[in-house]
């Protein structure tokens, strides 16, 4: 929703808004890992699976939006006045004429962001302290020491943890590579 706002609405604040969500998908998420260490720590969302949510999803939400204003604004402003003539409010406008327009982009940014928390490593590493919460890329670490390294169980590992994006990836790459025409196309 904030990227149509962000879209639809051309006013300066919005340019300093984009402006500012494009720098911060610049800011590389380990140079901040011990600020928001201890910010999560104070709230006490470490060793907690809603604690990560919430760092993830922090730093995902720049790319969404920036992917999600980019194509809203590639859709003619001529739908959202038709609907407005018909009655319809700026949250039926949303859900009714854009929501279903953005498929292809919304499978672009599951696929993305899906990979992308599928492979964290290294918050994951600091935030998720007991073992039991372990994610897959952890599990594999675990096979390497300075005394051993277990190649064959960290790539019988490794295999096992691709399979669910493989399998995610091959069910929507309809979706992802008309999202990326569609860019290409729109640009």
């Amino acid at each position: 929703m904030a990227s149509y706002a962000l879209a639809r609405n051309q006013s300066k604040l919005n340019e300093i808004v984009r402006s500012l969500i494009m720098s911060v998908m610049m800011i590389t998420p380990l140079t901040i890992l011990v600020g928001v260490y201890s910010t999560m720590s104070n709230i006490h969302a470490t060793s907690t699976y809603w604690g990560m949510v919430l760092v993830l999803s922090a730093f995902g939400l720049p790319l969404v939006i920036f992917l999600y204003t980019n194509f809203i604004s590639s859709i003619p402003v001529a739908l959202d006045e038709a609907a407005a003539i018909d009655g319809a409010s700026n949250l039926q406008i949303f859900f009714k004429v854009i929501l279903p327009q953005l498929k292809t982009v919304t499978v672009t940014v599951i696929i993305l962001q899906g990979v992308s928390v599928w492979n964290e490593y290294t918050y994951a590493y600091y935030f998720l302290q007991q073992t039991s919460m372990r994610t897959i890329t952890l599990v594999i670490k675990t096979f390497f020491s300075a005394v051993s390294n277990d190649y064959g169980a960290a790539a019988a590992t490794a295999v096992i943890g691709m399979m669910p994006l493989i399998i995610v990836y091959l069910c929507l790459q309809k979706y992802f590579i008309q999202g990326q025409v569609d860019s290409a196309i729109k640009s």
